[in-house]
């Protein structure tokens, strides 16, 4: 990359354009694709990147012990946690509410692993 356009690119906190240019550039080349195209490509990959760097963030900020999902959840070991219910909640639509939830029972029935993955879900 020359160094104008990369210094403008660093300014503007383009890392993935930094890295991938030359090789969109070259793809762009060998398959025709119009100004537009070629651009959309490189913001796409800009945007992946940040979508991954944020999700990262928003994991560790929650300082899960793992990450958890509800298809994992052993639903036979305890069937008197309605699976319904918890697909429910996995929709996240309760924050979109700004509504809690409070998971009650016994030690060892589920409920740290069901909490982590709707954690995981909401991020």
């Amino acid at each position: 990359m020359n160094n104008p356009l990369h210094e403008a690119a660093r300014k503007l906190r383009l890392s993935r354009l930094i890295s991938s240019l030359k090789i969109r550039l070259q793809e762009a080349m060998s398959h025709g694709l119009s100004h537009a195209e070629f651009l959309e490509l490189v913001l796409q990959d800009e945007l992946a990147v940040r979508d991954d760097r944020r999700l990262q963030r928003r994991v560790k900020s929650a300082m899960f012990r793992e990450l958890k999902n509800p298809e994992n959840f052993h639903w036979s070991f305890n069937p008197s946690i309605k699976k319904k219910q918890v697909y429910e909640l996995a929709t996240c639509r309760f924050v979109r509410e700004a509504r809690d939830v409070l998971w009650l029972g016994p030690p060892g029935v589920g409920k740290s692993f069901l909490c982590q993955a709707l954690g995981c879900q909401a991020i």
